[in-house]
């Protein structure tokens, strides 16, 4: 439970339909750090919120101490990612290792048989066991942050809203008379209270080098202020002259401290490589035919698949993508 309106209606769901329910939250926010450097889903006042609805279903509720795990998983590596040039995505990191591991093994331990949470995706039985699939709510499906989990999880994994609208979801959480009915959504990062930037400004040193135009023969027009404060696709802010305006971030070279500008065009990928996969299904069952995601909220698209020797992929999309990111 996270003190928002989709774990809590999650837990009465699953209450109602005669499952004994236990309520968990995680404790990521760390002792000297204000509270307010964590956004709602993850600060005191969530806490609070989720042990209340809790209390309202008659729940146990355990708060679970996460920190040293969340440093190690989550916030350490965030900041070393952007100094390579790269756009890390660190719920994914988190889901598999700390939310769907750790806590998992918890509630196994507290004789658990299930761990459910309020994500937008589906648990589908299918020909080759348990699926994961798409939330029936294409603006807030979620499968892209679960892309990670072990296969061997999605028997013990329940997901009680995946077939319901954010609307639908507020509304019978109102119908129960739960506080957490009409709380705002969390959006970004849980341990960013602002920005990426103000935060990657915080905590890394500006170390500025080249902008190369890639439209011109990789020649130096401008001058950055270090490779993490950018990413791929950006065009506004680069501080470039006019005559320059309509160029975009195409590349980050982190060992060379370089960011590299391009047209529109030069930021269209036709294919990719990925490394570190993880499939959902048996490798010799995957088609060869898919359809590909490459950013939260993009809508699929599709691809053709070719698995590559040891962990590595490509993707051949239908038709050219923008601003395909590494990280």
């Amino acid at each position: 439970m996270s003190g928002g309106v989709d774990s809590s209606l999650a837990a009465a769901m699953l209450q109602e339909q005669g499952f004994a329910v236990t309520g968990a939250m995680l404790r990521f926010w760390p002792d000297d750090r204000p509270c307010g450097a964590f956004d709602r889903c993850c600060s005191p006042d969530a806490a609070y919120d989720a042990r209340r609805v809790a209390d309202a279903l008659k729940l146990p509720f355990y708060l679970l101490d996460a920190r040293e795990q969340f440093n190690e998983v989550v916030i350490d590596p965030f900041v070393p990612s952007y100094l390579r040039g790269e756009t890390p995505n660190p719920c994914v990191w988190c889901n598999r290792q700390i939310k769907f591991g750790s806590l998992l093994k918890k509630a196994e331990m507290l004789g658990c048989s299930y761990l459910a949470t309020g994500h937008y995706v589906r648990r589908v039985e299918g020909p080759h066991g348990v699926e994961l699939h798409r939330g029936d709510d294409d603006d807030k499906d979620q499968t892209y942050f679960l892309w990670a989990l072990p296969r061997q999880v999605l028997p013990h994994l329940l997901f009680p809203i995946g077939k319901l609208t954010k609307a639908q979801v507020r509304d019978l959480a109102a119908e129960r008379g739960f506080v957490t009915a009409q709380k705002p959504s969390s959006h970004g990062l849980c341990f960013i209270a602002t920005t990426v930037k103000d935060y990657l400004q915080q905590n890394s040193e500006a170390r500025p080098g080249p902008v190369l135009d890639a439209a011109d023969g990789y020649r130096e027009i401008g001058r950055h202020q270090g490779v993490q404060f950018y990413t791929i696709g950006q065009r506004k802010g680069l501080g470039l002259y006019k005559s320059h305006l309509e160029r975009y971030v195409i590349d980050l070279r982190g060992k060379e401290n370089a960011v590299v500008v391009g047209t529109r065009e030069q930021c269209q990928w036709s294919s990719l490589v990925a490394e570190r996969s993880n499939f959902l299904l048996e490798p010799a069952d995957l088609p060869s035919r898919v359809w590909a995601q490459v950013r939260y909220r993009q809508r699929p698209v599709a691809a053709s698949l070719e698995l590559l020797p040891g962990d590595r992929f490509a993707l051949r999309f239908d038709e050219p993508l923008f601003a395909v990111t590494i990280g």
